[in-house]
């Protein structure tokens, strides 16, 4: 059952999706080769917290941290450890707050230092995409509309690998909510998207085949060549004529390029 949210619902939604992006900048402040991802995952829960929320992944299903932090090949739900980042690797921050009775969520791809050329690549599609996908999220439009704009964007045009077993979805007061969002699909295809549908768009795209697996820990699930993986989020209203993004990249790109440590050439 896909459950429409009010425009003063929208607002708390939104409200939340700006601590959220709040945390997600503090990351993209500090971040540094010699953290680990245990830190990282510190900085962005001590913002949520200091402002009013609560992480929305901690202890979801038994997830012992505020954000999944996935590096190089793992492509989600990475386990936040004692793991040092160092020069040339990728990680996605994914992360949700739970603020005003309700959700939102969304991931952020980071380049620290001298990372491949192909992989920034790679980041610069996945960011693209997003947007791609957003640009379909209005009404009357259908989901699998979404869907294939990801898929032709990355896969068609690009040969990326585009994640299959996991998906976008609704979010509100529950953190997963119907409809489903997949990265791949057919135009026309899916539920008819109606004003008040809040959703996460989230293009999970690997640099070479689609294939993924779990690790040995139960939730981080990478690719199965080893090959990188991307991740780009939003929360997002379906609107008349053009999406609502609820979440915002603007103070966390701004950070980014403030960030010595960082690769912003993307």
């Amino acid at each position: 059952m896909i459950h429409y949210k009010t425009k003063e619902e929208i607002e708390l939604i939104r409200k939340s999706a700006q601590v959220l992006s709040g945390a997600l900048a503090e990351v993209a402040a500090k971040l540094k080769p010699g953290m680990t991802t245990l830190e990282v995952d510190a900085i962005a829960d001590k913002y949520i917290v200091d402002n009013g929320g609560t992480p929305s992944f901690k202890n979801y299903k038994g997830f012992p941290a505020a954000c999944c932090i996935s590096v190089n090949e793992a492509v989600v739900h990475g386990i936040p450890n004692d793991y040092v980042l160092k020069d040339g690797d990728i990680l996605t921050v994914d992360v949700g707050v739970y603020m005003n009775g309700f959700h939102s969520d969304s991931a952020y791809t980071f380049a620290i230092g001298n990372v491949q050329e192909n992989v920034l690549r790679l980041m610069g599609a996945t960011k693209q995409a997003l947007y791609k996908g957003i640009e379909k999220a209005v009404v009357g439009n259908r989901i699998g509309d979404i869907s294939y704009a990801i898929q032709e964007y990355t896969e068609k045009e690009r040969g990326y690998g585009v994640v299959r077993e996991l998906v976008g979805h609704g979010l509100g007061r529950h953190l997963h909510e119907d409809p489903q969002v997949p990265n791949y699909g057919k135009r026309g295809s899916g539920p008819v998207m109606k004003e008040g549908l809040v959703i996460a768009i989230e293009p999970m795209i690997n640099l070479r085949s689609k294939d993924v697996e779990y690790s040995e820990d139960g939730w981080t699930v990478v690719t199965r060549d080893g090959s990188p993986s991307v991740h780009f989020e939003h929360t997002v209203a379906v609107a008349k004529g053009k999406a609502d993004i609820l979440s915002s990249f603007t103070e966390i790109e701004k950070a980014e390029k403030n960030n010595p440590a960082l690769n912003t050439n993307y």
